[in-house]
């Protein structure tokens, strides 16, 4: 009985792990946002670049793609889809013929502000463990790591993401040759297993 009675005592390891956390509250907020904006232009990619392009002066729709992680060719036909109710419009850029700008339109600012007005509720019921000073923590702090994540953007480089947190392997044993020791791949190495 000690035995049972100890492992209801120990902490699940899952309990603390970032991955299953994030999964966890990632997968909620998916579907509670598909649900919300199943009948929109886009889905929910729809609403994100019409929140990205409501963000500041028009752009063009590579800036709006990189900004977002989002493929060019992705993008040009969530635009279509935006553009079709008249959400958004493109324009040339006057300071490159060859490049589109993307403008919002007052029905596209309209739609955006009553599904930002759902999704606020969304997030209220998904974050309602917490007080609303807990709330606005949270949501700092996420800011600041996503902020920070996308300007280092490790997805470019898993293995110097995977090399920078791996630990030093052990140092050879006494006697042991260095030849058989385990080395550390350098960006040259992982850019030869990758090229």
């Amino acid at each position: 009985m000690t035995g049972a009675t100890d492992a209801r005592d120990r902490p699940d390891p899952l309990d603390d792990d970032l991955g299953w956390m994030l999964g966890i509250v990632f997968r909620g907020y998916v579907r509670a946002a598909d649900h919300a904006l199943v009948d929109f232009p886009g889905g929910p990619r729809g609403y994100q670049v019409l929140t990205a392009a409501i963000k500041g002066p028009p752009r063009n729709q590579g800036a709006i793609a990189e900004e977002l992680g989002i493929d060019r060719t992705v993008l040009t036909y969530v635009i279509d889809d935006l553009e079709r109710p008249g959400f958004v419009a493109r324009r040339a850029d006057p300071a490159d013929r060859r490049s589109r700008l993307v403008d919002v339109t007052d029905a596209g600012r309209t739609a955006w502000e009553q599904r930002r007005l759902t999704l606020r509720q969304l997030e209220s019921h998904l974050l309602a463990a917490l007080t609303p000073a807990e709330s606005a923590t949270l949501r700092g702090l996420l800011q600041q790591v996503a902020c920070s994540t996308q300007a280092v953007d490790p997805l470019r480089d898993l293995c110097e993401v995977v090399a920078q947190v791996k630990p030093d392997p052990a140092p050879p044993a006494p006697g042991g040759s260095a030849a058989s020791a385990p080395t550390r791949r350098t960006p040259a190495t992982r850019a030869r297993r990758h090229g």
